[in-house]
């Protein structure tokens, strides 16, 4: 099987299980207690969420553990919204995570107000129109820190200047960024983000949210002291370790892994694009884009078609979002980039991993290029096409 879906899941490190066995198993206390077992897995929590912190560059208490990016999202928004003495004005974009945008059609319907921004063609927010944007009651800008479906990677040190000296608090979902690309909290002017362990070789079902010192939010969930009462529940234990060994792993690995990505992911998109006409690279190029992401559209055929071909040969890949699969409308992200109905329906999204090899690429050409030949010769777009090139 060549697994080429990693933005909707990494498989879990073996370094990363390790670590997490013990408190699955033998260290099993409840760090709530007042006991001596209790409090050794206090300390455990505690001393993984200093070392998020320290990787992250930000500070222990700017780290609360949640259940994944989706928690994460809503709870910046939400908590914000709560929170705010200025207004229920967020700023957004109109290729979010649908983890983003359906919340925010969701508020709208209980009277939030929300922007939504475009984005050019290859899917960047204008900062100038992310400026002009904001007024008296906004309390929020959310904008994605790296695209789940193109790769885009927005100017994040720009737009947080911006949104900073409008005196808004600024969120980025950053679920395909940490782990992935550079990033320092102590150098972006970000108040809230939002990650996710299993994007990045952890375990499912555990997240962050960093909240910047003196950001004003909500408790999202009530009920208990945990997070600082900010998080109700009994921790998730095994997978904050697990977040933090995941995490661990991909910085010591992060230079090397972009290097060698990057390196793939463009040769990749020129066997493509020289191996088979009619195709178009979705999204922004080099140190703009994810170093593991290509999305590409195949011109005359449904990508969803394209999917099931390559799933017979061992190929797993993805027409866009995980959260959207099996859905029937063509990307929202794509759309919004300015793409056709046509366009939009006939791109792939490979999201490539740690265990992708070069010879990986010969592979997927031999079983693609049959598969979009196939496809095409059944299609009477393809054939009104040829007829008119004639």
């Amino acid at each position: 099987m060549l697994y080429l879906d990693n933005a909707a899941t990494t498989p879990l490190h073996p370094k990363v299980l390790d670590a997490m066995m013990p408190y699955l198993t033998s260290d099993f206390g409840n760090p709530s207690g007042a006991h001596t077992v209790s409090k050794r897995i206090r300390n455990a929590v505690e001393t993984a969420r200093r070392n998020i912190a320290e990787i992250l560059g930000a500070l222990p208490e700017e780290i609360f553990f949640t259940s994944g990016g989706t928690e994460s999202d809503n709870w910046a928004i939400i908590g914000s919204l709560e929170a705010s003495k200025k207004g229920n004005h967020v700023i957004t974009t109109q290729a979010e995570h649908h983890g983003i945008l359906y919340l925010c059609k969701h508020l709208e319907k209980k009277g939030a107000d929300i922007t939504y921004l475009p984005v050019d063609a290859e899917g960047f927010v204008d900062p100038q129109a992310v400026e002009q944007a904001i007024k008296p009651e906004t309390c929020l800008v959310s904008i994605i820190y790296a695209n789940n479906e193109v790769g885009t990677i927005q100017p994040m040190k720009e737009l947080g200047k911006i949104v900073n000296s409008k005196g808004v608090l600024f969120h980025t979902d950053a679920v395909q960024a940490v782990g992935h690309i550079s990033l320092k909290l102590n150098e972006i002017k970000v108040d809230l983000l939002s990650s996710s362990a299993h994007k990045f070789y952890g375990p499912k079902g555990i997240g962050i949210l960093f909240v910047r010192k003196g950001t004003p939010i909500a408790p999202y969930l009530i009920g208990g002291a945990q997070e600082r009462n900010k998080r109700a529940g009994t921790e998730n234990i095994a997978g904050i370790i697990g977040l933090e060994a995941a995490l661990r792993l991909s910085i010591e690995e992060l230079s090397s892994e972009q290097l060698r990505l990057s390196y793939l992911r463009d040769k990749l998109i020129n066997e493509i694009q020289t191996n088979i006409p009619y195709t178009k690279l979705n999204g922004a190029t080099g140190d703009k884009r994810l170093p593991g992401n290509v999305n590409i559209s195949f011109e005359f055929i449904e990508g969803e078609s394209l999917l099931l071909h390559l799933d017979i040969k061992g190929v797993c890949a993805s027409t866009g979002s995980a959260c959207s699969s099996g859905a029937l409308e063509p990307s929202h992200v794509l759309m919004a980039m300015g793409a056709s109905h046509e366009h939009a329906n006939g791109a792939i999204r490979f999201s490539l991993g740690r265990d992708f090899k070069e010879d990986d690429i010969h592979y997927l050409l031999s079983v693609l290029k049959p598969a979009v030949d196939k496809l095409r010769s059944l299609s009477p777009l393809y054939d009104d096409f040829l007829s008119k090139q004639k």
